[in-house]
């Protein structure tokens, strides 16, 4: 058995229980476990990851052994995004994966024979047979002299499964000398592998906006191209990001000169086509997309033009390519309307406060003489409130208010809609000129604030503001004088998701259903869709606000963890509501999108059965943490029990066992196994299938 340092089992091997005597390593490499009686319990052989040796056989039908599955890197040993199966029609077969789970997604190489085991035997040869052992199929046919050589066969990171030799010693082998290193002697799928990963669906053997090469020994290099870059240098299969501001659709025209599109020869990308035209000119084709704000880019070949929109997929570069991709791109030095328009006012500022300082320089100086620092320093901290304040007004459509002006709105800050641990909100009216309700957040005061603090504040205000997304709460304007910081938002009519969902009348099915789909569709554009990335970091049903129409909407980015372009981890203190935080917020563990993938795994149980992720009163001692018992419920075939007085969802079940496996999945205490939100919105619309989930085991120590 493995342990992590807290003592939990992360492996082990499988059906074996009481009586083992020993362990024995084998000159084959299988390692196994024995009773006294010498009788082996279990082998090493019979549960592979990636790799088998010589004298070792997958063989069809058996529970384990009937797959390799990569692992995710060179470096990164977890669980990868292919697998070399043989399936239970005989058909042996390699796969992407529906990462970071191993289900079979696009098949990119087959045998397309039926046989019952691979074989992978003394001489180095690895074959397909059949039961009565006739050799159907050879993978690989090995030429070296085995008594000298270590081998072994592994489905790579890449997808590519190769046959490796290590010499045993350091002398020639038939006049060959051997490097102290695993040499490739043969692989396949022999095709370019950065041009089998076609689906339509995935991003093929690179990241979104990437393209694959092969360079040296057969191995693919992900690459970036013009005006992109990588999402994570450490981890170049994850795809590239623009460096550049994309085209703006609402400024009429006006960009079109702003952009050119540069040429990748023998580079394609067969995914993501919107439009096609034929019998046109290349010129044409680059004009039809110049002007587009839409495209992204165009793939040009035999007078045939593709219109492709971001993000792009399985792109590769392939010498036999005779087509080419045009890739749009932001001209050096320009700049988008929106920022020219921000520039030309910021330089129209400046030349007057130039002015008005020139004209009061004298005063000034004397001001200064005669001032006490701590006057210099309210003075500087209110010009920097000033200047920031400008410049996000002037960046989003936010309107500034003044602390007497919510003070009036409110009625001296009189009904209080609800409270946080560092703020509470109230209802005001601005009257219908000016929006009508509002609710307004007030944050606590803060005793002493310097420059930081109040660039700090205004960042997140322009940042906040900046957002529109039909599933999260607008906010409208905010408040930033001295002490007083407060966020003025949209008025929900139907207050929070708790009031509903734990009141009474509570949501029918079919509401919650759209509810649970309204949330992830959130949390897709907060993790994926802004300028800047958004972590929430607090999704809970009080975060969760309902209008008129029930339509569900994320509010509540105060405790949101903002993160530039090139970050895709980071590092914070706890945030969160109890019985909602995600495991690593307790293991000094990098903090990522999946915490609020967790969260809202937690939210959806709740919402499939109408009560709390806790509660002890009125139910019995297994029903009270809900994720133990919904997994309880899951594995037992029992899933109308958590909705047993819940007409509507009785006669859904199905639906409700969807909405239960992928609850299961989104809290999984590893984040790697947790879905992203894009394919959580997938499973919940019934566009992706989801598989078996494991047992979310750790869950009841987050509570």
């Amino acid at each position: 058995m493995l342990a992590d340092p807290s003592g939990r089992q992360i492996w082990g091997p499988n059906g074996v229980g009481a009586g083992v005597s020993y362990g024995a390593l084998f000159d084959t490499g299988n390692f196994v476990l024995a009773n006294r009686n010498a009788a082996v319990l279990w082998g090493s052989f019979d549960q592979p990851t990636d790799t088998i040796l010589p004298t070792q056989i997958l063989i069809l039908h058996e529970l384990e052994g009937t797959e390799l599955i990569s692992k995710y890197s060179s470096t990164n040993y977890s669980t990868g995004r292919f697998k070399f199966t043989l399936q239970n029609d005989g058909n042996l077969v390699a796969y992407t994966t529906f990462y970071p789970q191993t289900g079979s997604n696009f098949p990119y190489w087959a045998g397309n024979i039926a046989g019952n085991s691979v074989n992978f035997n003394k001489s180095g040869n690895v074959f397909l047979s059949s039961a009565n052992g006739t050799i159907l199929l050879y993978l690989f046919t090995n030429k070296e002299p085995t008594q000298d050589l270590h081998q072994r066969l592994t489905i790579d990171h890449d997808g590519v499964i190769r046959l490796y030799a290590y010499p045993k010693q350091s002398s020639p082998s038939a006049g060959r000398r051997w490097p102290a290193e695993w040499t490739t002697l043969s692989f396949m799928p022999e095709d370019n592998i950065c041009g089998l990963m076609r689906d339509n669906t995935g991003s093929g053997a690179c990241g979104f906006n990437s393209y694959c090469q092969i360079e040296d020994a057969q191995f693919p290099k992900c690459k970036c191209p013009q005006g992109y870059k990588f999402l994570d240098n450490s981890d170049e299969s994850r795809g590239c990001l623009k460096t550049f501001p994309p085209q703006d659709c609402s400024s009429a025209g006006k960009e079109e000169g702003l952009f050119d599109l540069v040429e990748m020869v023998n580079t394609i990308f067969p995914s993501g086509d919107y439009e096609y035209y034929e019998s046109i000119s290349e010129d044409m084709c680059r004009e039809l997309c110049l002007s587009d704000c839409l495209c992204d880019a165009v793939t040009y070949e035999r007078a045939s033009c593709w219109k492709k929109r971001a993000p792009l997929s399985n792109g590769y570069m392939d010498q036999e390519n005779t087509g080419k991709t045009l890739l749009k791109v932001r001209r050096q030095n320009s700049t988008s309307t929106a920022d020219k328009e921000n520039d030309r006012s910021k330089k129209l500022m400046m030349t007057a406060g130039w002015v008005l300082l020139g004209s009061s320089v004298f005063v000034n100086l004397l001001f200064l003489v005669a001032s006490c620092p701590w006057r210099n320093k309210n003075r500087m901290m209110s010009q920097v409130a000033d200047d920031s304040d400008e410049a996000t007004a002037l960046s989003t459509n936010l309107r500034r208010f003044t602390y007497r002006e919510m003070e009036s709105a409110t009625g001296g800050f009189k009904q209080v809609l609800g409270s946080g641990a560092s703020s509470t909100v109230y209802k005001g009216v601005l009257g219908e000129r000016s929006g009508g309700n509002v609710a307004v957040k007030v944050l606590d005061k803060l005793p002493e604030r310097d420059g930081h603090d109040v660039r700090e504040f205004a960042t997140e205000v322009k940042i906040i503001g900046g957002t529109n997304h039909k599933n999260l709460v607008k906010l409208v304007g905010y408040c930033n004088e001295g002490q007083h910081r407060l966020l003025v938002y949209e008025f929900m009519s139907n207050g929070s998701l708790a009031d509903s969902l734990f009141g009474d009348p509570r949501p029918n099915w079919y509401t919650r259903a759209q509810i649970a789909i309204s949330v992830a569709r959130g949390l897709v554009y907060l993790h994926e869709e802004c300028s800047t990335q958004i972590i929430h970091c607090d999704i809970k049903p009080q975060n969760i606000l309902l209008d008129e129409s029930l339509t569900a909407k994320i509010s509540d980015f105060g405790l949101a963890k903002l993160l530039k372009v090139e970050q895709t981890r980071t590092m914070t203190a706890i945030r969160g509501t109890k019985g909602y935080v995600a495991p690593e917020w307790f293991r000094n563990m990098a903090i990522t999108t999946k915490v609020d993938v967790y969260s809202f795994g937690v939210v959806l149980l709740e919402l499939v059965c109408c009560r709390r992720g806790f509660e002890m009163e009125g139910y019995e001692e297994e029903e009270m943490v809900l994720v133990d018992w919904a997994h309880e419920c899951y594995g037992d075939r029992m899933v109308g029990r958590l909705v047993e007085k819940d007409e509507e969802a009785m006669k859904d079940l199905v639906k409700v066992e969807r909405f239960v496996k992928i609850g299961l999945w989104c809290v999984q205490e590893d984040p790697c196994l947790r879905p992203e939100m894009k394919k959580v919105v997938h499973m919940l619309e019934g566009a992706v299938e989801v598989s078996v989930p494991p047992s979310p085991a750790s869950y009841i120590n987050t509570v």
